[in-house]
């Protein structure tokens, strides 16, 4: 029988398998990771069944780290960043309205998501304004 802490090791594994599948799909494998990352991954996966060096798994986290990030969608990075402040922001001056509804507005991630959108063209906009000057 498998011990607890082994069948995490087998489903992060598992996870990190699957991670470098997607990655390598989108074709982020290469140009996100160096060469280095690259074959300590493969190599992990082929060879070790289970995690048991800290400093190893300090390594894979931050590889796995790393490739989560860049499977990121644009639209997910800017609600992340811009959606929610401006949520904030608008929630914040409703309420000094008198809009007592709008303290949800802060948690509500569809409405995040719906500023950031509204939101990307200008961002983009002002983006390659910057890089042009």
């Amino acid at each position: 029988m498998q011990s607890r802490e082994g069948a995490h090791a087998m489903r992060t594994l598992a996870k990190l398998a699957a991670l470098k599948t997607r990655c390598r799909r989108r074709g982020l494998w290469y140009r996100v990771l160096n060469r280095l990352e690259r074959a300590q991954v493969d190599w992990t996966v082929r060879i070790i069944e289970r995690v048991r060096s800290p400093l190893l798994a300090r390594v894979l986290a931050a590889i796995m780290a790393k490739l989560v990030a860049a499977l990121e969608s644009p639209l997910a990075k800017l609600t992340r960043t811009l959606g929610v402040e401006l949520a904030r922001r608008l929630s914040h001056i409703a309420r000094t309205w008198g809009n007592a509804t709008a303290e949800g507005w802060t948690r509500d991630s569809t409405f995040a998501r719906f500023l950031a959108a509204m939101n990307l063209n200008s961002a983009q906009f002002n983006l390659s304004q910057q890089r042009d000057s």
